[in-house]
């Protein structure tokens, strides 16, 4: 099982304000959907990890996220505060054993981590982590929630399926960089 890292970053690696995205990136956010989507066995499904506050940012009639299994990482909240159709772990581990096992090994795909702050980090720090598929903003924005740094162990590659080069969408520029971890 690997785990994929999605995530819109600006300059000075803000994610968030206030528990929203600072800008307003339609093409970004179609991208976020587009690959947290797809799935090359239309039986299966993808898995989106994250923590508590990233799932409460997400507006209500938005959440759960459709046609994904949402998981959050909490050790605050219960059962009954989110939707039943959520999946809530208490750690990045028990979410990893949980795709680990068999029946979940059936259902899903891959498994993406769409934030916050801590979360990201955990996921970079496991040795499940692969991939990082990272918006880059061209500008920075007030931010109280930042992407962490990117280890040395990650290095930009090339995926047929992003789209390259610089975009631009309310006057605000950006690009999709991928990045690999190295494997030794």
């Amino acid at each position: 099982m690997e785990l994929n890292i999605i995530a819109a970053v600006c300059k000075n690696g803000g994610i968030g304000l206030n528990g929203a995205l600072p800008w307003n990136l339609k093409n970004d956010l179609l991208h976020f959907r587009n690959l947290t989507m797809f799935t090359n066995d239309p039986l299966k499904k993808n898995a989106l990890i994250m923590g508590r506050k990233t799932y409460f940012a997400i507006p209500e009639n938005k959440r759960p996220l459709s046609a994904r299994i949402n998981v959050i990482l909490s050790r605050t909240i219960n059962q009954s505060k989110i939707s039943k159709d959520v999946i809530l772990c208490s750690t990045m581990e028990e979410a990893i054993n949980r795709f680990s096992q068999e029946d979940f090994k059936n259902l899903v795909e891959n498994v993406w981590v769409i934030g916050g702050s801590s979360v990201y980090r955990e996921a970079m720090d496991s040795p499940f982590c692969n991939r990082l598929y990272l918006t880059q903003i061209k500008a920075d924005f007030e931010c109280d929630a930042f992407f962490p740094p990117i280890s040395k162990k990650f290095k930009i590659v090339k995926d047929i399926n992003i789209k390259t080069g610089i975009q631009e969408e309310n006057g605000i520029e950006y690009e999709f960089v991928v990045f690999e971890k190295e494997r030794k």
